[in-house]
């Protein structure tokens, strides 16, 4: 009886295994980048706006706001200046999310700026058309001039920087009280209202720390007063210039909880 030969036999198939070992580990990528994308996206947001912030600050684009180009900031006046809250995106479209980044604005400022609050030459409020930065002219200003005072020029810097790092507008206005001017500089209260929210927008652009198109100036005489005239510390309370940080969706941000406004402003987005 003849004996029963074995042979080996070759197999082409073994290319299988590392295949499948291949697929398990791109399945397995494709899981974690799944859990990445799921992740806290607003966590995502803020490092994005950060990344951007950053960028912008190199001035790596042209649109950018740009910053002082010194490690101190104007003056050295970043380290006394705390990081804003900035929130971009959809939700800013949200009355109560926009009032609550506002908020947050408001008590850093109050912060940075406490003692100018306690000397009363600095008061902030929430107004209707967003936050209020009031500058008195007893602190700022000589009677019957438009050039603030050279003692004051810090404080103009911290707050132009702070307000640099929000995506908000801002309007700067001009208010006087009832009593009438006529010098060589200035023949009304128009025109010497007009000229001291003209003089601080002029510093805030000269500092670039914002761009031009997120500022305007308006002068509004005695026509808008927050006090009675009929006093001297009701003409003082005129006498002043706002800085009004403006979401750019229309909101009565004096009314808790309000909508929107119909015919409202620009959406806004995170291109500011």
């Amino acid at each position: 009886m003849t004996p029963r030969v074995h042979r080996s036999r070759v197999t082409h198939d073994r290319w299988l295994v590392s295949y499948a070992d291949f697929i398990t580990l791109l399945f397995a990528f494709f899981v974690v980048l799944y859990a990445f994308a799921k992740a806290d996206q607003k966590k995502q947001v803020q490092v994005s706006a950060s990344i951007d912030a950053a960028f912008r600050s190199l001035g790596l684009f042209p649109d950018a706001a740009r910053r002082p180009s010194n490690g101190s900031g104007a003056s050295g006046v970043d380290k006394a200046v705390m990081p804003i809250n900035i929130v971009m995106g959809e939700d800013l479209l949200s009355p109560a999310r926009v009032k609550e980044d506002l908020d947050h604005i408001h008590r850093q400022l109050e912060q940075m700026l406490s003692n100018q609050v306690a000397t009363h030459t600095v008061s902030i409020h929430m107004g209707r058309d967003g936050l209020v930065i009031s500058l008195r002219e007893a602190g700022f200003f000589a009677s019957g001039s438009a050039t603030p005072k050279p003692e004051t020029l810090p404080t103009l810097r911290q707050i132009a920087v702070a307000l640099g790092r929000t995506p908000y507008d801002l309007r700067i206005e001009g208010h006087t009280d009832n009593v009438p001017i006529h010098t060589p500089e200035f023949d009304s209260n128009w025109e010497l209202s007009s000229a001291r929210a003209t003089r601080i927008a002029r510093l805030f652009l000269d500092l670039k720390a914002m761009p031009p198109d997120r500022i305007s100036a308006a002068g509004y005489a005695e026509f808008h007063p927050v006090a009675p005239n009929d006093t001297a510390e009701g003409r003082a309370q005129n006498r002043r210039v706002d800085l009004v940080v403006l979401p750019r969706t229309k909101i009565d941000l004096s009314a808790p909880g309000a909508a929107p406004a119909s015919g409202a402003w620009r959406k806004i987005t995170d291109d500011n």
